[in-house]
């Protein structure tokens, strides 16, 4: 809890340095623009996200239940709000899927198939994450929507092929059993050798017990290619809710007889949404807090500028960021007075 607590009150710093550097320039003007905003375009981005993040949840709930485990959609869907609070306050994300693992535990899976189940959701999603990224790119280069960003277009591709290599290693990592067998064997070798592990032979066989658990898992989903497809098409969803969500935003806070001069369209935003989300990824700090402002105002602003473009990151930001960091630190604290953690 006193790392809960420090995360927290760093991001929280972190926050306050980022709204300065947004506002300090603009403030009243983007207090007058967010008071002006249409509510109703508020409430469909809204709606974009967290249908979004229900998608995602299901894709959750069917690897879950395809381990022969009765969990339900509304379990799915507390784990992850949960899980973007801890995702949230962790350098690189890197705080959402033990405490997955953990909860899913807690909820009675073994920790070997919980671990299994984790993995191999996050691979999915990762190939929906790098496939967006494709597209995304593809867009961009027949287009050419961002001429003037040539930095941050050598950082997406920076973005996209750590996150390829990622979803590589993964793969290799489930479904290799040979690999993980050898990493096994040499890893608890060296240890011993180090004087740091008692009972190699031990420590061996229970590791290979493991490694078998978890390739039969990773073997039991290879085989079953319409839970992978489903899967897969449920995160490609959810990506397209989650970076066309911009949009809505952007239309709440302009004049409506503009619209049909509106330079930014869905295509636009979602292409610009995804660039975002891949710098993000590599970014050394809480939520990328920082670095995922300044990969918006840069790539949105190719579409719009000014006092329109810093209001509508303070309500994108506040809707894709600290909203469900807030509902899920809320639904943690009832989970563990409940005694579920």
């Amino acid at each position: 809890m006193k790392s809960l607590r420090k995360n927290s009150i760093i991001l929280l710093i972190i926050t306050i340095v980022v709204l300065i550097c947004v506002l300090k320039d603009d403030f009243t003007n983007i207090l007058a623009t967010l008071q002006h905003a249409n509510h109703l375009w508020i409430i469909i981005a809204l709606f974009c996200y967290f249908t979004g993040l229900a998608l995602e949840a299901k894709a959750y709930q069917e690897i879950i239940q395809e381990y022969q485990y009765d969990y339900s959609f509304k379990k799915s869907y507390k784990m992850l709000l949960i899980t973007k609070f801890f995702n949230g306050i962790t350098p690189f994300s890197s705080g959402g899927q033990p405490m997955q693992i953990y909860m899913l535990k807690k909820d009675g899976i073994r920790l070997t198939k919980a671990t299994n189940i984790i993995i191999q959701n996050f691979i999915i999603y990762q190939a929906a994450l790098v496939t967006f990224g494709l597209i995304a790119i593809g867009f961009n280069q027949y287009f050419q929507f961002f001429e003037k960003v040539s930095l941050l277009k050598n950082l997406v591709m920076i973005g996209f092929f750590i996150n390829t290599m990622v979803m590589i290693g993964l793969i290799i990592i489930s479904f290799s059993s040979k690999f993980n067998h050898f990493i096994v064997e040499k890893g608890i070798s060296l240890l011993a050798k180090l004087k740091l592990v008692k009972n190699k032979e031990e420590k061996q066989a229970a590791w290979r017990e493991k490694v078998d658990d978890f390739h039969e898992g990773a073997e039991y989903l290879k085989k079953n290619k319409m839970l992978c497809i489903r899967t897969f098409l449920y995160n490609m969803i959810y990506l397209t809710f989650n970076y066309g969500m911009p949009y809505f935003v952007f239309l709440s806070l302009v004049d409506h007889t503009t619209l049909p001069s509106l330079p930014l369209t869905p295509l636009t935003a979602i292409c610009s949404s995804a660039y975002v989300a891949i710098i993000g990824s590599f970014v050394p700090i809480p939520g990328a807090s920082g670095g995922i402002e300044y990969g918006y105002l840069r790539f949105f602003g190719n579409f719009m500028g000014g006092t329109l473009l810093k209001a509508s990151l303070l309500i994108w930001r506040t809707i894709s960021y600290y909203l469900p960091m807030i509902i899920g630190a809320i639904l943690f604290n009832i989970r563990t007075k409940r005694g579920e953690n």
